[in-house]
């Protein structure tokens, strides 16, 4: 995996007590990878100690001076902070000096700086956040989820296109089936803007499988909705692992009969963790911007950081920028012919 990927090393809860261990377990996994740490070098450099040296040119450090808070203001930190670690490493990917950029920090700062610099491709309208989720048929990848709360059929028709193009690069799915998230399979279910994203979506070339009621059952490779929706339904889906691993952990300890059943269950147990463990599955991709993004949860430690790293590799590596262009750009000939 030939490719570099500049790091926002000061973004997220943990700053690089998470970002910078991340890093450098994803190059020693990944021996043709290259990392630009960007961030405040007093503070990289003893977070990397004896590290600094044992990937050679594989690893550098790229100063910045500013960093974007949490809960900082997306205009404020655009206007005020163009020399924050966040805005350094998109200018990365721009310039050519990174194939693609990952923060964890601000959802809205990460998308209104990458969106001004990066610009989107033609014929996108809106980039779109998605991400992946756990499912029967192991996962699933959705989108928006929370960029765009007010969507038109077209918007839904463009992140069907550019999902499918996501799990074509990193899947290596090459026809994903697109589902639209309704409340009910019957095409004359949903509101005005999701029966005509149906009929948009059907006249499309996409491989598309309907309306999806249940995201986590197998049926669709890529679920499409507007990001209101697919806000509310990922947190929801946070949110029930959560209860459903308190509640598991409380009945297992009630008594010794059943600590004693759990220690006959824990190989189960520990493949369900394994399965529902929300690291896994970090690194949402900012799609239809000019270069890769992917967003990791601003809390996330070291393990999911890296899981997003690799993400953003991975759609690197496998030319998701032009697979969405072209796919673009050919829908555009097959209008105007």
């Amino acid at each position: 995996m030939s490719v570099t990927v500049a790091i926002d090393c000061m973004g997220g809860d943990h700053g690089p007590s998470v970002t910078v261990p991340a890093a450098l377990a994803f190059l020693r996994s990944h021996a043709a990878a290259r990392i630009v740490l960007v961030g405040q070098p007093e503070v990289l450099g003893p977070a990397l100690g004896k590290a600094a040296t044992e990937f050679g040119e594989r690893l550098r450090i790229h100063p910045a001076s500013q960093v974007v808070g949490m809960d900082e203001s997306p205009t404020i930190a655009m206007k005020n902070k163009k020399d924050s670690s966040m805005r350094v490493a998109i200018n990365l990917v721009k310039a050519g000096e990174a194939q693609a950029a990952v923060s964890a920090g601000n959802t809205g700062a990460l998308m209104a700086i990458s969106r001004f610099v990066l610009k989107t491709l033609p014929g996108i309208d809106r980039p779109a956040i998605a991400t992946v989720l756990p499912s029967k048929n192991e996962r699933v990848y959705m989108l928006d989820l929370g960029a765009n709360v007010d969507c038109t059929a077209e918007h839904l028709l463009q992140f069907g296109i550019m999902g499918a193009q996501l799990v074509a690069a990193v899947e290596h799915v090459e026809r994903p089936r697109v589902g639209l998230l309704n409340i009910g399979e019957e095409e004359i279910k949903g509101n005005e803007v999701v029966r005509e994203a149906f009929a948009l979506l059907r006249a499309s070339d996409l491989n598309f499988c309907g309306n999806v009621e249940n995201i986590y059952d197998g049926s669709a490779d890529v679920v499409v909705c507007d990001g209101f929706v697919g806000n509310v339904a990922l947190k929801t889906t946070e949110g029930l692992v959560q209860m459903l691993t308190a509640f598991l952990r409380q009945e297992f300890s009630r008594g010794v009969f059943t600590k004693l059943m759990a220690l006959a269950a824990l190989p189960v147990l520990k493949s369900f963790k394994k399965r529902v463990d929300h690291r896994r599955y970090n690194g949402a991709a900012l799609l239809g911007l000019r270069g890769v993004v992917v967003k990791s949860h601003g809390s996330a430690d070291a393990y999911g950081f890296e899981h997003a790293i690799h993400r953003a590799a991975e759609a690197a590596a496998n030319r998701l920028i032009e697979r969405i262009s072209d796919r673009m750009a050919a829908m555009a000939q097959g209008e105007a012919a």
